[in-house]
């Protein structure tokens, strides 16, 4: 019989030691970030209910799911987004917990989608929330966590920037050019796409989708491609305008507080897609504009709601680590994996091996690293082993040696030597 060849599934990945290096790294900073700002971590489990994500994004969600019906007869999905399982936990007993609530995870989530370039099937994603403070000051928080967590990584303001608008001000700014109330969902999906569509097709789409005049439209379109100050002078003095560019200026200024002004653009365009989105939101991008977005988040303050909980505000966002590891690599910040080691134990014949594996287990069991070669061999051939696996130091343990109750210490970088008594070893 010849074996089969099995194929990695499209869209997931492998981690050698030299890809998992780079996991590692991201993962690390992601928890020290999230330490740092007081974030406590979480998780849930990889399968849950399907109707828990058919109740928060609609039964369209359906097909970009790895769902099935398990054995007890129960539809049930692979996890395809964090955000879901937080307000199932925290619906179970965030009426007993302080607030704010700070939790962090970082899930491994499944989507069936088409694989493209920053979009497998599969990805880790660093999930950020704060739960149970409606102030801006939390969502500032949450994106300074976030921009953080991309500094950690090496990334400056040259490399990346996260792009803040409202929905809630959008939707005011909709009203205010004339969009009629029942349209102003198809106005939102337009102002998505508007940087993906030609400016003619945006226009059309406005006039006959959102029904909006060509005066109207031109002037909204005007008005998210100039920015917030073109915004101000047209419509910055009425009511329903007015307070919510205040609390946008509040926002940007916690963060330029927090020295991470040059990070942040407002800009009305980002809309977010998700519908449970309710005030501000961003994205993070390459400043490049070359790859997809590496982060987005926002406040969304029914999703508890909607799972059973109590009536709490939120602001989060979802990193992943897919489009992340590639602007890692085009920057030249994917740390190298270097095989290393504190020692390397060379008994010099099989007599010495019992001594040797003594050796050994002492300094593991003083936090240090340490292998070995699994059979008997020559000094030669396990200094060579010992260069192959990046050893600081090899412990040469022979006969004379251990009759001086020592072993000899051979640094592998300048070839000096040195006796080490047995007991300080031990």
């Amino acid at each position: 019989m010849t074996s089969p060849d099995f194929q990695r599934l499209p869209g997931f990945r492998d981690f050698p030691p030299e890809d998992l290096a780079l996991r590692t790294r991201i993962f690390d900073a992601w928890r020290t970030v999230a330490g740092r700002y007081g974030f406590q971590e979480y998780d849930g489990p990889p399968l849950e209910p399907l109707e828990l994500y058919v109740e928060k994004s609609g039964e369209e969600i359906v097909g970009q799911l790895y769902n099935f019906t398990d054995k007890g007869g129960r539809e049930v999905s692979l996890r395809p987004e964090m955000t879901p399982s937080l307000a199932r936990i925290l619906g179970a007993r965030s009426r007993g917990m302080s607030k704010p609530i700070r939790w962090f995870s970082i899930p491994q989530l499944f989507r069936y989608e088409r694989q493209q370039r920053g979009r497998l099937r599969e990805h880790f994603q660093w999930n950020v929330d704060i739960v149970g403070e409606a102030g801006v000051a939390a969502d500032a928080e949450v994106l300074a966590v976030g921009l953080d967590g991309l500094r950690a990584l090496g990334l400056t303001e040259r490399d990346i920037h996260a792009r803040v608008s409202d929905r809630r001000l959008l939707a005011a700014v909709l009203a205010a050019e004339g969009v009629p109330e029942e349209a102003v969902p198809a106005a939102f999906a337009i102002v998505d796409k508007v940087e993906r569509e030609s400016r003619d097709r945006t226009l059309a789409r406005l006039r006959d989708e959102a029904g909006l005049s060509g005066e109207g439209a031109a002037g909204l379109v005007e008005t998210l491609e100039h920015g917030l100050e073109a915004l101000r002078a047209r419509h910055g003095g009425r009511d329903d305008v007015g307070p919510r560019l205040e609390e946008l200026d509040a926002y940007v200024g916690t963060l330029e507080a927090l020295g991470l002004g040059a990070y942040v653009t407002v800009d009305l365009r980002i809309v977010r897609g998700l519908a449970y989105y309710t005030g501000i939101v961003f994205e993070i991008f390459d400043r490049q504009g070359e790859l997809r977005a590496i982060c987005g988040g926002g406040r969304y303050d029914r999703l508890l709601e909607l799972v059973g909980g109590e009536p709490l505000p939120a602001v989060g966002f979802g990193m992943g680590d897919v489009v992340l590891s590639e602007l890692l690599a085009e920057r030249g910040l994917v740390p190298e994996a270097e095989r290393a080691v504190d020692y390397f134990v060379v008994p010099v014949g099989p007599e010495q091996r019992g001594a040797a594996l003594r050796v050994a287990q002492a300094l593991r069991s003083r936090g240090h690293s340490v292998t070995y070669a699994l059979r008997d061999q020559g000094v030669g051939k396990q200094l060579k082993a010992a260069d192959r696996e990046g050893a600081r130091v090899a412990l040469i343990v022979g006969p004379d040696e251990l009759e001086r109750g020592a072993v000899t210490a051979r640094d592998l970088r300048d070839g000096s030597e040195r006796l080490i008594p047995l007991g300080e070893l031990a």
